[in-house]
């Protein structure tokens, strides 16, 4: 997998954890805890994105 590619497999992730935390934030029953740990993950991918980009 190019470097490019895998950004943007990186890219999507992060998006569609952002989709799904936007998602579970408008349902007041989600699990807060949940959300954290996908916040957390979008934080990930968010600081990979960054280093990869930068090389």
């Amino acid at each position: 997998m190019s470097l490019g590619s895998h950004l943007q497999e990186l890219q999507k992730k992060h998006q569609n954890l952002s989709e799904a935390v936007e998602e579970a934030q408008r349902h007041p029953g989600y699990d807060d805890l949940a959300i954290a740990d996908m916040k957390k993950q979008k934080l990930r991918l968010k600081e990979e994105i960054a280093r990869l980009s930068q090389h």
